[in-house]
């Protein structure tokens, strides 16, 4: 007797909860950031602020891609990448970002670039990182910043993502809505920085969280500081703060051109677990 074989894609809901969190914890490290996404607002699409697609085989959930302000496809191989490339096709883009692991996102990419293209940047490699050595002395000046010093975290913030991503944060709506992001992280108590004067000399923040792992985000010295041994002390500082406070195991991703960035987090007990890629629009 022969089995009908059948594979769809749809957008999940409440009853599919605890399947997808099945496979979202079979690597978290690298499904931090929807882990983190789901576990503080569910899965529903009007309080996630995001769709989570999943891809079903006979009647499994097999693969998950979320879609948001980024596109991250979750446990997907050729034939999952497949019918999310055509459901994101038919839905048009509504992402700035599609980010995950290198084979997924390749795939992915080279799919929807006739239809999205040309992107505005394409970060072909960009190794995933998890803290795994010694930790160096820490700069015991860097601390939680507080929600009265969000106007001076601010300018840190929207310089550091300028620089990295290659536009500013805050066009479009006047930064509200980015500010009201840099806001939440203070009250959480996830952004870290050095201040001296008025003004950031280091800062990094928190982004993903969950019971298992959290991720480092926007990492960040002054330009005319860099150079000065800041960033080592600076990111062992919130390395140790995170291993002790937030999650077990702590991970970030960084463009492998950075040498500099690759260097302080090698020296901060950082190795290589998986890459990513990143398609910028």
């Amino acid at each position: 007797m022969r089995v009908l074989r059948t594979a769809s894609v749809r957008v999940l809901g409440g009853r599919d909860l605890a399947a997808a969190h099945t496979l979202l914890d079979s690597d978290p490290v690298g499904n931090v950031f929807v882990s983190s996404r789901l576990r503080a607002a569910g899965i529903e699409p009007g309080r996630l602020g995001a769709e989570l697609w999943g891809f079903i085989e006979n009647g499994r959930l097999t693969a998950l891609c979320y879609a948001g302000a980024n596109l991250v496809p979750v446990g997907a191989g050729p034939a999952a990448i497949k019918h999310f490339a055509d459901h994101a096709r038919w839905q048009g883009r509504r992402c700035s970002s599609i980010v995950g692991p290198v084979p997924a996102v390749r795939d992915l990419w080279e799919r929807l670039e006739p239809y999205w293209g040309p992107a505005r940047a394409v970060r072909a490699r960009q190794p995933v990182l998890e803290a795994t050595g010694p930790v160096p002395a820490s700069d015991p000046l860097v601390r939680r910043v507080r929600l009265s010093e969000l106007g001076i975290l601010l300018p840190a913030c929207v310089a550091m993502f300028t620089e990295e991503v290659g536009v500013p944060p805050d066009a479009g709506d006047g930064g509200a809505l980015y500010r009201a992001r840099v806001a939440e992280l203070i009250r959480t108590g996830r952004a870290f920085a050095r201040i001296e004067d008025g003004r950031v000399v280091f800062k990094a923040e928190i982004g993903a969280v969950t019971s298992d792992a959290c991720q480092i985000q926007g990492v960040w010295v002054p330009p005319d500081l860099r150079g000065r041994g800041l960033s080592v002390p600076g990111m062992a500082a919130v390395v140790r703060r995170a291993q002790d406070e937030v999650a077990p195991r702590v991970t970030l991703y960084v463009n492998d051109y950075n040498t500099a960035a690759r260097t302080t987090y090698a020296r901060c007990g950082f190795s290589e677990v998986d890459t990513y890629m990143s398609v910028l629009f």
